[in-house]
């Protein structure tokens, strides 16, 4: 089971509308628009990533995580560690 498994619908949704956006970035390079408006949509389309991936490790947590905790034992600490390591990537990007 995925932790976003009740969630799929709204993640496939996002994904999405992102697949939609990063074409209208292809576009509007193609049509040579305004490097600032390129710019402004990369913006958009990143935190539109960002905001897929925080529901994704939000979902993560309240499932994956919190399950392995209530089992306890070393995949408890497992799966904290996996999702530390998770987060410590998310605030590179």
């Amino acid at each position: 089971m995925t932790g976003y498994e009740n969630g799929k619908d709204d993640i496939l949704r996002r994904l999405r509308r992102i697949q939609g956006q990063v074409r209208g970035l292809e576009r509007m390079v193609d049509e040579d628009t305004y490097c600032i408006d390129i710019l402004t949509q990369v913006s958009a389309t990143t935190a539109a990533l960002q905001s897929c991936a925080l529901a994704l490790l939000d979902d993560h947590l309240s499932c994956c995580v919190s399950d392995a905790i209530a089992q306890g034992g070393d995949k408890a600490q497992k799966k904290v560690t996996e999702a530390s390591r998770a987060i410590a990537r998310l605030v590179r990007s």
